[in-house]
């Protein structure tokens, strides 16, 4: 086959462009790295800073609130190293003094730091039980009054539940990811029944919060935070008085409703008008 001066021109071109992705990509693959050291050395100083305080402050505290709120500096410093911002829509519906039920999609690590940053309460959260044998992390989460469930478990996990609830303070709520974990695909799945039973069984309005924009900053598998904005909506809250045990599927249905009409899939960290 006979190639022309085009012919060579354009394979030249192309081995040109190869060559440079083949440069580029390691180069991106440093940079990275260099991220995921930063947010990692941040983490570790971070901990190290402000455990001790936590501890202590949640020892020596029978409501457990300054530890609540010495927890926020944790995840200000966290957004703030990597780059990121979180904000609230309707704020003006949560009623201060009010114990809820907050009930939230989970799309990143992040929505953890948007949500104790942006929602302006005291609340705990239902923490699998595994979290306690992290070192000063977990007894920080233990001191602070959250509540650890043991999943194996159904019968101790009401028990575990209840008595965590009875520790608590008036006017502090509960925060819990319906789906149980991380999405993996973006999209809001099934919501689990605990934190539903929960509220009907103890009379507690549920919270519909809905967070948008994490899964870009960090979607689940990654360890590759990209820098952005991360937005809370709030919904209004749901009467969970006026359902039964035998009903609770409807409240579930009703929340999730809300929860998706305020998710926004495409929020790419557009200013809040």
């Amino acid at each position: 086959m006979i190639r022309t001066k085009k012919d060579w021109e354009s394979t030249k071109t192309c081995g040109r462009r190869s060559e440079i992705r083949v440069r580029i990509d390691p180069m991106r693959s440093l940079f990275n790295i260099i991220r995921v050291l930063w947010l990692y050395l941040w983490a570790i100083i971070a901990t190290l800073i402000l455990a001790v305080p936590i501890i202590a402050a949640g020892l020596l505290s029978r409501t457990g609130n300054l530890a609540f709120s010495l927890s926020k500096i944790w995840a200000w410093t966290m957004l703030a190293v990597s780059f990121v911002r979180a904000e609230i829509k309707n704020r003006e519906r949560i009623q201060p003094a009010t114990s809820y039920i907050i009930i939230s999609n989970h799309q990143s690590l992040y929505d953890i730091l948007a949500l104790v940053t942006t929602l302006g309460i005291q609340y705990r959260w239902f923490i699998k039980k595994e979290i306690l044998k992290v070192p000063l992390f977990g007894y920080g989460l233990y001191a602070s009054r959250n509540i650890f469930i043991d999943r194996s478990n159904t019968a101790r996990a009401i028990e575990s539940i209840n008595r965590g609830i009875d520790r608590l303070p008036p006017g502090v709520s509960i925060m819990v990811f319906a789906e149980g974990t991380r999405s993996p695909d973006g999209q809001i799945h099934e919501f689990k029944k605990g934190g539903f039973v929960t509220a009907v069984r103890r009379n507690i309005p549920i919270l519909p919060v809905t967070v948008n924009g994490s899964r870009r900053i960090l979607p689940k598998g990654s360890l590759v935070v990209r820098p952005g904005k991360v937005q809370v909506v709030v919904g209004e809250p749901i009467d969970a008085g006026a359902y039964t045990l035998e009903s609770v599927d409807k409240l579930i249905d009703e929340t999730r409703r809300v929860v998706i009409t305020n998710f926004d899939p495409g929020y790419a960290g557009r200013f809040l008008t």
